[in-house]
């Protein structure tokens, strides 16, 4: 039996939250000695643990509760469940540490190619000149649009999603191969050409992007089917590698 000072310190919780714990119901202790003091056994650490699990993947108490207090509660296929919410709660980080790169290195907001709709395009704009009014890649921007309607960026953009068709027919080769290659050196050429100079660096930052989730990487595995984000990620890591970068 371990003290609720000594089931603090394994679990890493305060004292003040098994005291809630208990007082709700949540996770009694074991026994309580005539001093007063809250003892826990074995099976109370393990119950106090799958509570942390649960919290750590974002339930409420009140929801933990109705879990384990379940009459056909099973404790395997709980942990079972425990491990594939955790897994997707990695998945999920993994995708917001791309973004977060990608916005580090990219140096100019992309644009979400959600099939460009023009009532979102004025949006976009407004949002990346805000951010990166006074970047190379903004000015350059600017000026290539300057004159262009609406119908021609939503062309520009379209052309983009139809390169991510192609690159979907390609998934079964390595990212390195010399075909995926050509394609990341025809995607650097399209964005320079129509929008800005796309430095590596840009390129690199848009690719992670392109795996960070959200709706641009569900546009882009739209358009190339499940996994062409990533694809294109590791297919201008692997160039943009080659380059020093």
């Amino acid at each position: 039996m371990k003290t609720v000072k000594e089931i603090a310190q394994l679990a890493h919780v305060s004292i003040r939250t098994l005291h809630h714990y208990d007082t709700i119901g949540l996770l009694k202790p074991t026994m309580v000695t005539e001093a007063g003091y809250r003892l826990y056994d074995d099976a109370a650490l393990e119950k106090l643990y799958l509570i942390l699990l649960f919290r750590e993947i974002g339930f409420p108490l009140k929801d933990i509760q109705s879990v384990l207090d379940a009459p056909d509660f099973d404790r395997n296929r709980t942990l079972e469940r425990q491990v594939e919410l955790l897994k997707a709660k990695v998945t999920h980080l993994q995708n917001r540490i791309h973004l977060a790169n990608g916005i580090k290195l990219m140096g100019v907001k992309y644009l979400e190619f959600d099939n460009w709709d023009p009532k979102r395009i004025d949006e976009y704009q407004a949002q990346a000149e805000s951010l990166y009014g006074k970047s190379e890649a903004w000015q350059e921007y600017t000026q290539k649009a300057k004159g262009r309607s609406k119908q021609q960026e939503q062309a520009l953009g379209e052309g983009v999603m139809e390169l991510f068709t192609r690159l979907g027919g390609l998934r079964h080769l390595s990212p390195e191969a010399a075909e995926v290659q050509a394609w990341v050196k025809e995607l650097q050429s399209y964005f320079t050409e129509h929008f800005y100079t796309c430095t590596p660096q840009i390129l690199l930052g848009l690719s992670e992007m392109y795996a960070g989730g959200g709706s641009m990487t569900e546009n882009i595995d739209a358009a190339g089917g499940k996994g062409t984000g990533e694809f294109a990620r590791a297919a201008i890591a692997a160039y943009c590698k080659d380059l020093g970068v």
